[in-house]
């Protein structure tokens, strides 16, 4: 499924008219205008999508900012605050889109851009929801000792409620009592656990998916899971995404269509083409013999 077909940049010349029709800028106490004057020396393409499109490159190459203006241009609902330049709504306005009759006003509310800093803060509340548990499991086997050790006595009605506690603690084991109290349904797992997790309930159906550098906080094993999950998403469950990541497992996601940004000029390529693939590749062939 597409919902956007077509993004462009504006040209170096478009660029330029910009700044000239606008001197004041020039004025300003500013002594960067990015993203002016950073995609130009790339002559980066018009991009145009497929299904699964990645956008791959090394730090500071611009994919994220690339995907940021993709998000932007369309209105795309995100949760992350990010760094925006002085220009980059100017910028902004300069870029053009072209989107399918498929992106309904109801596919763009339930599209997402989807970025680490969304999966950090996840992970972040998940702790502190750990915490908050954490202390009210010691105090429930405090009072489980407590009760556990004393008498049974009942006087009033009043007393019903703490003879009722007192009669469970001392037919349960600590562990059984503190259960039976708290309402733990937050799973004890990893963090790459957890940011798995966080994927497969934030990706829903039929929908535009801009996500950024998802590999981080997965190990290799939930890399490949991801991949199997992205790949499914997009296969049975009418998905767009759009990818910015430089991991060997994402860049081999089936059919997906790469823009290699480190290239002069960016262009197309294989995923077993990018520097970054070929550097696994090739130390894991400089180290062979120590796998057989």
């Amino acid at each position: 499924m597409l919902y956007l077909r077509r993004f462009q940049l504006p040209s170096e010349a478009a660029e330029w008219r910009f700044l000239v029709e606008n001197r004041e800028i020039k004025r300003t106490c500013y002594s960067s205008r990015y993203p002016f004057g950073f995609f130009p020396p790339k002559k980066m393409p018009a991009l145009t999508f497929a299904p699964i499109t990645i956008l791959c490159g090394g730090n500071g190459s611009g994919k994220t900012t690339l995907l940021n203006l993709i998000g932007e241009s369309l209105s795309l609902p995100r949760k992350a605050v990010y760094n925006r330049s002085a220009f980059f709504n100017d910028y902004l306005h300069l870029c053009a889109s072209e989107t399918a009759v498929s992106f309904t006003p109801t596919v763009r509310q339930q599209s997402r851009v989807i970025t680490s800093d969304d999966v950090f803060d996840y992970l972040l509340d998940l702790r502190c929801m750990n915490e908050g548990i954490g202390i009210r499991q010691r105090e429930l086997l405090a009072e489980y000792v407590e009760k556990r050790h004393a008498e049974l006595r009942f006087h009033s009605l009043e007393d019903l409620d703490a003879l009722r506690d007192t009669v469970d603690a001392q037919r349960k084991s600590g562990s059984q009592y503190v259960r039976s109290r708290i309402a733990n349904d937050i799973p004890e797992k990893s963090n790459g656990e957890s940011a798995f997790l966080y994927f497969t309930r934030e990706i829903g159906q039929k929908a535009l998916y801009l996500l950024d550098e998802p590999e981080n906080s997965l190990s290799a094993q939930l890399q490949l899971e991801l991949k199997q999950f992205l790949e499914d998403s997009v296969r049975f469950y009418g998905c767009q995404l759009i990818i910015a990541t430089h991991s060997p497992f994402l860049l081999s996601l089936k059919d997906a269509e790469i823009y290699d940004l480190d290239r002069m000029p960016v262009s197309r390529c294989r995923w077993t083409e990018v520097d970054n693939v070929r550097t696994f590749y090739e130390f894991f062939q400089a180290h062979q013999r120590e796998f057989s």
